[in-house]
């Protein structure tokens, strides 16, 4: 296992562990950050432990084209009761990502520095959300990495049934971009078209 030092780098993907780890270490800091995704690089640990970065073998992604949306789910589309907004709500909805309770537990993994982290990487521009409203109420949202053409998507977060959904939908329809990165396999997006592909793959799109 490679320990990071203060140098702003990363080891060679040969060094990444079966389960994904390529690193150890190291801090949040925007150029560490930016280095990392534009390498297919994601920080994912818990409160007191080390930073761990990770690059698995296989990557969950989606091509727009492959978005699915089910007849219920475009049912909730067109009866336009939510507000779908971009970058309007960032820090409320990190937070909800942050400290929402979550069947599989994994709400608690962002931490308080990761959550000023990618505050920070938000006031440069970098990091996005989306937001869903319901009666003027924030219910659902989720924020990412933007690099190039490509979102790296962070976590999400639902108060009520779909919210999550729509703003995933959303984020897909902008035609902002090429490839939605959803790191790990997941259930709730392998529904809406997600797939897994090869590290190779994933890292040749991300370098072209």
């Amino acid at each position: 296992m490679i320990w990071l030092t203060n140098k702003i780098s990363f080891p060679d993907y040969k060094f990444t562990t079966k389960d994904g780890i390529i690193a150890l270490g190291g801090d949040l800091s925007e150029e560490r950050l930016m280095l990392a995704y534009k390498n297919g690089i994601f920080p994912w640990f818990s409160e007191d432990d080390p930073i761990v970065w990770y690059c698995p073998k296989k990557r969950m992604v989606l091509f727009p084209e492959d978005l699915k949306v089910s007849k219920s789910m475009q049912k909730i589309i067109n009866k336009n009761e939510f507000t779908i907004t971009e970058n309007k709500a960032f820090q409320e909805v990190i937070y909800n990502c942050k400290n929402i309770d979550r069947n599989d537990g994994l709400g608690t993994w962002i931490t308080d520095d990761m959550e000023q982290a990618y505050i920070n990487l938000h006031k440069k521009g970098i990091a996005k959300s989306i937001e869903v409203w319901l009666d003027n109420q924030l219910v659902g949202g989720l924020y990412g990495v933007e690099i190039n053409a490509i979102f790296c998507g962070e976590s999400m977060f639902s108060k009520v049934s779909n919210a999550s959904k729509l703003a995933f939908i959303h984020l897909i329809k902008s035609n902002n971009y090429k490839l939605i990165d959803c790191q790990v396999y997941n259930d709730h997006l392998a529904t809406l078209g997600a797939q897994e592909i090869d590290r190779a793959q994933f890292l040749e799109i991300l370098k072209n």
